[in-house]
């Protein structure tokens, strides 16, 4: 799965980076976090609000994401281009912001956790463990002119970095409360 969703065909002015997080809890409660494109601040602490400027919430719907202050820019627009619920694969691309992440396109994929196991045989095979979660996230985005490639990459992998890590916090502590999805009523 890394190689079909998280290998970007670049361009001269684009960087790309994966990065991966283990959460201790369940992929359906992660993902029940990870796919609400209309609730992204549920666990991403640099948006303080997110309104549906057109769709539903699923593919093809456009939000409009206020950051925080302190952050490079106030809004984006973003794009929910592709959702697998069976293979959890979430694609979301920024089509317009105030910010330097131009041409942003963010990939994240769920995993279960698998642990080596000894067979009837002697040998050892993976198998899942149901309590862990791997998030990959994987991203382009263009480099600005005043600006380089490694740069870039480093802003925006601390920034990704920093969101998985608040996606681990949320889902732990949801977790550890007996939560076992999100609940939108509430949020």
């Amino acid at each position: 799965m890394v190689k079909l969703y998280h290998t970007h065909e670049l361009s001269p002015k684009q960087c790309s980076s994966m990065l991966v997080q283990t959460i201790d809890a369940p992929l359906p409660l992660v993902w029940s976090l990870v796919k609400k494109f209309d609730k992204p601040q549920c666990y991403k602490n640099f948006i303080s609000s997110c309104t549906l400027l057109s769709g539903d919430g699923g593919v093809g719907s456009i939000r409009e994401v206020t950051l925080v202050s302190g952050f490079p820019g106030k809004k984006s627009i973003e794009r929910f281009d592709f959702l697998d619920d069976e293979m959890h694969v979430c694609v979301f691309s920024v089509v317009n912001a105030d910010h330097s992440f131009l041409n942003f396109k963010s990939t994240i994929t769920l995993h279960e956790e698998e642990e080596e196991e000894e067979d009837d045989d002697g040998g050892k095979v993976l198998s899942s463990t149901g309590k862990s979660t791997v998030a990959i996230e994987s991203y382009v985005v263009d480099f600005p002119e005043n600006s380089c490639k490694d740069d870039t990459c480093e802003v925006t992998d601390n920034i990704l970095r920093w969101q998985l890590r608040s996606l681990a916090w949320v889902a732990e502590n949801m977790a550890i409360s007996g939560v076992s999805s999100l609940d939108l009523k509430k949020t």
